[in-house]
C-alpha cells in the first residue's frame, strides 16, 4: 500500500507542476504581451510569488473544501467512497485533460479538472451518493460567478483609472475616499487578539467561559498542548474570567518563557506545564505576519497603491503614464501570482491529504503533514517557471488587445477576486477569474473590442471541463480496476 500511496502522491505533484505551466499565462500573459518583462523574466517573477503564497495562506480552507468534494465513509452496501484507486483515477484524468487543453492552447480550469476527475472516479466506484453535491454545486456556480466578479471589478477599476487622467477634482476625491475605506477595512478585519493569532477558535455559544471550539493545526496553541473542547480556567495561576484578560496575559508573556495552563478537559481539571510559543518572538511582528492579517494587508495595499497612483495620473503626459503603468503592472502581477499560488496549490494539498487519510497515514484533515504544503507550493512554482506559451498567446492577445493600462486593471481585479474567494474557502478557477477580468477591461473601450468568438469558445471549454474530466476518470478507473488486481492490489483500499 505504501508504494501505491507514493505513486499517487507523485501523480498529484506532477499534476501540480502541470497546473503551474498550464496556468502560468494567468499571471504573466499581460506583462509579456505589454513587454513589461521578457517571457523568461515573467515566469521567474510569477513563480517566485507563487511560492511566497506558502508563507501567507496558512489556514488551508480551500484545500479542506476540495477534500470534502467526496464524502467520507461508505455507501449503502458498505463500499468506501474514497479509496486510493479513486484518487489515482481522478489524478490521471486531470493530468490527461490538462495536457489536452494545454496542447490546443485552451485556458481551461485546472481546478475544475481536478474536481471533475475526483468526483467522476468516486461516482464510478461507489455511486452518486459518494459525492458531496452541495460542495460540487458551489464550485460549479463559481464557473460563472468568478469570471463575472472579475469582469465587474476590472470594469470598475478600468473606469476609475481612465477618469483619473482627467484634471477634475472628483476622481481625486474618489481616490482619497478609497484610501480611507481601505484603511478602515484593514483596521476592522485585522486580528489583534493574541489567542486567535496563536490558533485558538472559541465556541461562540459560550458567552462567559473560554471554551475552545477548535485548535488550528500546527498552531502555537497546539504546540503548547491545548486541544479541541478545552475550557481554559487559568494561566500561571491567574483565573481566566474573560477573553480580554487571557489575551493581555498572552501578550505580556515573552516567547520561550515557562507557563502553566489550567484547563478543564473531559470534565477533569488539568495543569499543562509548557513554554510560550510564537512564530516570531516580537508580539507585534507575530500579529502583523499572521496569515489572515497578511491577506487583508495585501488587499488594503492594492487598493491604496491604485488610489495613490491615480492621484497624480492627470499630471503625467502619455509617455510618463505608460512608464508608471508598466511599473504598476509588476505590482498587480505579483499580487495575482500570490493569489494564484494560494488558491491552486491548496487544491492538490487537499487531494494528497485525502490520500494520506485513505491510506491510514493520518486520521483527518487537521493532521496534514508540514511537507504537503511545502511540496505543493514548490511544484506549482516550478511548473510556472516552465511556462505555457500557447495559452499565454490566447490570454494576452486573442481575447482583446492588452496595454499596460488594461494589464494593471485586469490583474488587480483578478488578485482581489482570488483573495476574497480564498477567505471564503471557495476554490475558484484562476483561469476563469483573469479571463473575466481581461474581458472587463476590454469592454470599457467598446464591446466590439472583445473578441466574443474566442470568448464563447473558452466558455464552452469551461462548461465541459468537469463532465469531460469525470468521464475520463470513469474510464481510467475501469482500466485500473482491471489492471491493478493483476499486480495484487486491492482496488477497495
Amino acid at each position: 500500500m505504501l508504494t501505491y500511496l507514493i505513486i499517487i502522491i507523485a501523480l498529484a505533484l506532477i499534476f501540480d507542476y502541470i497546473n503551474g505551466f498550464h496556468d502560468a499565462a494567468n499571471s504573466i500573459a499581460t506583462i509579456v504581451s505589454t513587454k513589461v518583462l521578457t517571457p523568461f523574466q515573467a515566469v521567474v517573477w510569477a513563480a517566485f510569488f507563487n511560492f511566497i503564497a506558502f508563507f501567507i495562506f496558512k489556514d488551508h480552507g480551500v484545500a479542506n473544501t476540495i477534500a470534502k468534494t467526496v464524502n467520507d465513509g461508505v455507501n449503502e452496501v458498505g463500499v468506501p467512497n474514497i479509496t486510493l484507486t479513486v484518487i489515482a483515477a481522478g489524478m490521471v484524468a486531470a493530468i490527461i485533460w490538462n495536457l489536452i487543453t494545454w496542447y490546443f492552447g485552451i485556458p481551461s480550469s485546472s481546478s475544475h479538472t481536478l474536481i471533475g476527475g475526483f468526483a467522476g472516479a468516486a461516482i464510478t466506484h461507489a455511486g452518486l451518493d459518494a459525492i458531496n453535491s452541495i460542495t460540487i454545486l458551489k464550485i460549479a456556480a463559481f464557473i460563472f460567478l468568478a469570471p463575472l466578479l472579475g469582469m465587474f471589478m476590472a470594469f470598475i477599476i478600468s473606469l476609475f483609472i481612465m477618469n483619473a487622467f482627467r484634471k477634475s477634482i472628483l476622481p481625486k476625491l474618489v481616490s482619497v475616499c478609497l484610501i480611507i475605506v481601505a484603511v478602515f477595512l484593514v483596521n476592522h478585519f485585522f486580528i489583534s487578539s493574541a489567542s486567535k493569532v496563536s490558533g485558538i477558535k472559541y465556541d461562540a455559544k459560550q458567552k462567559n467561559e473560554l471554551v475552545v471550539e477548535k485548535i488550528v493545526n500546527k498552531s502555537s496553541a497546539q504546540k503548547m498542548g491545548l486541544q479541541d473542547g478545552d475550557k481554559i480556567v487559568s494561566l500561571n495561576g491567574v483565573p481566566m474570567q474573560d477573553l480580554k484578560t487571557f489575551n493581555v496575559l498572552l501578550d505580556h508573556t515573552k516567547t520561550g518563557n515557562q507557563i502553566t495552563l489550567g484547563v478543564e478537559r473531559n470534565g477533569k481539571q488539568e495543569l499543562i506545564p509548557t513554554n510560550m510559543d510564537r512564530a516570531f518572538s516580537n508580539v507585534y511582528l507575530n500579529k502583523f505576519l499572521y496569515g489572515e492579517n497578511i491577506k487583508w494587508l495585501l488587499v488594503g495595499f492594492i487598493i491604496i497603491a491604485i488610489s495613490v497612483f491615480s492621484l497624480f495620473l492627470s499630471s503625467l503626459n502619455y509617455m510618463q503614464s505608460e512608464r508608471w503603468l508598466k511599473r504598476m503592472q509588476l505590482l498587480s502581477s505579483a499580487a495575482f501570482s500570490i493569489g494564484h499560488g494560494g488558491n491552486d496549490a491548496q487544491k492538490v494539498m487537499g487531494i494528497i491529504t485525502v490520500a494520506l487519510i485513505a491510506a491510514g497515514q493520518v486520521k483527518d484533515f487537521s493532521e496534514m503533514p508540514n511537507w504537503v504544503p511545502l511540496a505543493c507550493y514548490t511544484a506549482i512554482a516550478l511548473g510556472t517557471m516552465s511556462g505555457g506559451w500557447k495559452i499565454i498567446k490566447t490570454m494576452g492577445t486573442r481575447i482583446t488587445k492588452v496595454t499596460p493600462f488594461e494589464g494593471v486593471a485586469a490583474e488587480t481585479a483578478g488578485a482581489l477576486t482570488l483573495y476574497v474567494t480564498e477567505m471564503l474557502h471557495i476554490p475558484v478557477s484562476t483561469t476563469h477569474t483573469i479571463t473575466g477580468s481581461i474581458i472587463g477591461v476590454g469592454a470599457t473601450k467598446r464591446l466590439s473590442a472583445v473578441r466574443w468568438g474566442v470568448t464563447i469558445n473558452l466558455l464552452w471549454a469551461w462548461i465541459i471541463t468537469i463532465p469531460v474530466s469525470a468521464l475520463i476518470a470513469a474510464i481510467v478507473y475501469f482500466l485500473l480496476s482491471w489492471i491493478l488486481p493483476l499486480f495484487g492490489v486491492d482496488i477497495n483500499i
